[in-house]
């Protein structure tokens, strides 16, 4: 039986050497362990001039045999790498049944250098000091990736932005599928007001996730509200048609942003005069769970109104009368006028 797998990920190795020795006995592993019975072939995931592993995407059919040979393969690999990581799925029937995810973890002074940083990076108050680790490990490897990226959101967070344009770029140009550091790079540049600067990386996100990873959906979502942003609307509801009609568990952390993903949709649908859909989404925005992030209910009732105004359906004034009962002073003017 066979299922369907996915591979992603990027190595660095560091030097032609610590390559050059991986793939020796690499070769030698896969003809006398794995009897060449793998996912994955050499010659399709080295890059011998840039001493890496690359794979930005290889979906294949596998069985459960060839599954683990390459799961074992990847993990006698990672052995020699400096930096980088890899990640595989198996799937069935859309669902995720097996998954892995390695990285060095090496006593290189690189890796634990980043390794340190990366937990920093998660304590409160020690943003100063997890800057200082990860530049540690970019001053023994220039090449990590993941430790520009982490250290872009460091600055990001210490406002300094121009260092973490700086980080989040370097990091795209070593790893072009870097689908953290271009969300990175598009959140920074949503912060700085630069709308349209943001969408091209969340298309970049897009196409370096996969629909199984959370951060593919948080970039949909973001995407579709930056094409509301500049009144491109059927643009943002092609990208929020997929985020609401996603069913997230509450683990996931595109749980929390329903109700907002809805009320922008209904938004986008308003703007394309497509008022019976826009008021779906509207009302499927005013059910969601109260848990989730806010939406202005004013605002919602609002554009609700709108909508039924335009549909010719009565109840648009008993909206605008809750909306401006909730602080919406454009409900009430429009109340008003149609008192």
């Amino acid at each position: 039986m066979t299922h369907k797998t996915i591979f992603s990920g990027h190595l660095e190795f560091g030097t032609v050497r610590s390559f050059e020795r991986m793939q020796s006995m690499l070769e030698h592993r896969i003809e006398n362990h794995y009897r060449n019975v793998t996912v994955l072939k050499p010659e399709e995931i080295f890059n011998q001039e840039a001493a890496t592993l690359d794979i930005a995407r290889h979906i294949a059919q596998a069985s459960d045999k060839e599954w683990r040979n390459t799961v074992d393969m990847l993990q006698f690999i990672v052995q020699y790498a400096i930096a980088g990581e890899m990640s595989a799925w198996m799937v069935e029937s859309g669902k995720v049944i097996k998954q892995f995810h390695i990285e060095p973890k090496s006593d290189k002074t690189a890796v634990q250098a980043f390794l340190q940083g990366r937990e920093l990076v998660k304590e409160s108050g020690k943003e100063e000091e997890a800057r200082q680790v990860l530049s540690r490990a970019i001053d023994k490897f220039e090449r990590h990736a993941k430790a520009y990226e982490r250290r872009g959101y460091v600055n990001f967070k210490l406002k300094n932005y121009d260092d973490a344009m700086y980080d989040y770029t370097k990091s795209i140009n070593i790893n072009p599928h870097a689908a953290e550091s271009r969300m990175g790079r598009s959140l920074l540049k949503l912060k700085t007001d630069d709308i349209k600067g943001a969408i091209p990386d969340l298309a970049e996100c897009i196409k370096s996730s996969l629909p199984l990873q959370p951060i593919f959906w948080q970039a949909r979502r973001i995407k579709g509200e930056c094409h509301l942003q500049v009144n491109e609307f059927e643009k943002a509801a092609f990208e929020l048609k997929f985020v609401t009609k996603r069913k997230f568990g509450t683990e996931d952390s595109n749980y929390k942003w329903c109700k907002s993903a809805f009320f922008n949709y209904g938004k986008a649908l308003l703007g394309l005069e497509q008022y019976p859909e826009a008021l779906e989404a509207f009302d499927a925005a005013l059910e969601a769970n109260e848990n989730q992030k806010e939406v202005d209910n004013a605002e919602l009732l609002l554009y609700r109104g709108l909508t039924l105004q335009h549909l010719g359906k009565t109840g648009y004034k008993k909206a605008w009368k809750e909306a401006a009962a909730c602080g919406s002073e454009r409900a009430a003017e429009l109340l008003a006028q149609a008192s």
